[in-house]
C-alpha cells in the first residue's frame, strides 16, 4: 500500500527530481514509492511515466500519491526515451534515476548530497545496489567496461563483504543513479536508438570524453529486484544488449584505442555468439549484430560528432577500463580510489 501522506512542514527538501519509469511494474513500484516516502531527505519532485503496460498491468493515477508527477504514454518508448521525456519536464538540479523495482534506503538521498560536498564537480554518482531477495548478496557496484568492448555490473552476485570503498567507476547503473541535469542536457540525455540495455554506459562514456568523472557511492544504498519486465536472459534483453553493445564501442571507442581493440572485440562477439547456442538464442544476436551493422552509417555520423568533442585523452580512457580476462568472469569491480590520480 502506497503511503499517500506528504512531508510535513519540517522536512527539508533536497535539488532532486527522481524519474521512474515504469513498464509492467505494478508489483514493485508501490514499495519503491514508500522507500522515496520514507527519505531522510525528501526530493523535490518524483516523476513517473506509465511506459505503454499492456491492459491490465497499467499504472494509473489512482495508483499513485497526489504528489507523483504523473506521465503516462500509450506506446513502449523504451527506457532511454522514457527518462528522456521525464528529464525534459524536470525542476531538480539533480536527476535520479531509479527503477521502480529499486527499493532506496531512507538516507538514500541524505548520503547523495554528503557525497556531493565531498567530491564537488563530479557530475554523477552511482548507487549500492543490493539484491532485494537475497540479502547479503550485491547486485551491483557500478558499471564497468572492459577492453574487449563489454560492459558488465561489477560486483554482481558478490557477497557485501567484498564492497570496496567509494571511489571513481567507468559507469554509474542506470537503475539507480545521480546525474546533473545540465549536463544531462548538454549530452543529449540518452540515445534514444538505444531503447534499453547499455544506453547507461553510452551516456556515461560520453561524459567521461569530455573530461567528467564519475563516483560510486558506498553508503548510498538500494535493494533492487532486476530484469522486473524484461528477464534476463529474454529474446528481448539479449537482442537489444547485443545490438547496444556494438554501438557503445563504434561510437565512443576513441582514436587509436578503437583499432587496437577491435580484434579483441570481434573475438569476444564471436566467443558470446557461441555462447548463445546453449541457449538457443543464435538467430536472435544474429539479427542484433546484423541490425547493429545496417544502422552503421549513422552511428558512425554520430562517433564523429562525439569524437570531434573529445577533451581527454585516449589513454586516459584506456586506464579506467578492466584489461583483465579474469574481470569479465568474476565481475571484478574496478575503483579508482581517492589519491589515486585525479580527486
Amino acid at each position: 500500500m502506497i503511503d499517500q501522506s506528504g512531508p510535513t512542514p519540517l522536512e527539508t527538501v533536497a535539488s532532486v527530481s527522481v524519474l521512474i519509469v515504469a513498464y509492467r511494474s505494478r508489483k514493485t513500484v508501490g514499495r519503491c514509492l514508500d522507500a522515496l516516502q520514507a527519505q531522510t531527505r525528501r526530493p523535490l519532485e518524483i516523476r513517473l511515466l506509465e511506459n505503454g503496460s499492456p491492459a491490465g498491468e497499467r499504472i494509473g493515477h489512482a495508483d499513485l500519491p497526489a504528489s507523483v508527477d504523473f506521465v503516462e504514454s500509450s506506446e513502449n518508448l523504451g527506457f532511454a526515451t522514457g527518462n528522456n521525456r521525464l528529464a525534459s519536464g524536470a525542476r531538480g538540479e539533480w536527476l535520479a534515476l531509479l527503477n521502480p523495482d529499486a527499493f532506496a534506503h531512507p538516507d538514500w538521498i541524505e548520503q547523495f548530497e554528503q557525497a556531493c560536498q565531498r567530491h564537488p564537480g563530479v557530475p554523477i554518482f552511482g548507487s549500492t545496489q543490493l539484491a532485494a531477495d537475497t540479502p547479503g548478496v550485491l547486485d551491483g557496484t557500478g558499471d564497468c567496461y572492459h577492453a574487449a568492448g563489454l560492459a558488465y555490473r561489477s560486483g554482481y552476485g558478490r557477497p557485501v563483504e567484498t564492497l570496496l570503498a567509494e571511489g571513481e567507476v567507468f559507469a554509474a547503473c542506470g537503475a539507480a543513479m545521480f546525474i546533473r541535469r545540465d549536463l544531462f542536457e548538454a549530452l543529449g540525455g540518452f540515445d534514444d536508438r538505444f531503447f534499453c540495455y547499455n544506453e547507461d554506459v553510452d551516456l556515461a562514456y560520453r561524459a567521461r570524453l569530455l573530461g567528467h568523472r564519475i563516483v560510486q557511492l558506498r553508503d548510498a544504498r538500494v535493494d533492487h529486484v532486476g530484469y522486473g519486465s524484461s528477464g534476463r536472459r529474454s529474446a528481448f534483453a539479449t537482442y537489444h544488449g547485443v545490438r547496444n553493445r556494438l554501438w557503445v564501442f563504434m561510437k565512443n571507442t576513441p582514436g587509436w584505442l578503437f583499432w587496437v581493440l577491435l580484434p579483441g572485440h570481434i573475438l569476444a562477439t564471436l566467443a558470446l555468439w557461441l555462447s548463445s547456442l546453449r541457449f538457443g538464442q543464435a538467430g536472435v544476436f544474429f539479427r542484433a549484430i546484423r541490425d547493429a551493422l545496417s544502422g552503421r552509417a549513422d552511428i558512425m555520423a554520430t562517433r564523429r560528432q562525439v569524437q570531434a568533442g573529445r577533451r581527454v585523452p585516449v589513454v586516459e580512457i584506456a586506464r579506467m577500463m578492466n584489461w583483465s580476462p579474469v574481470d569479465l568472469v568474476t565481475r571484478r569491480p574496478k575503483v579508482r580510489l581517492p589519491g589515486q590520480g585525479r580527486d
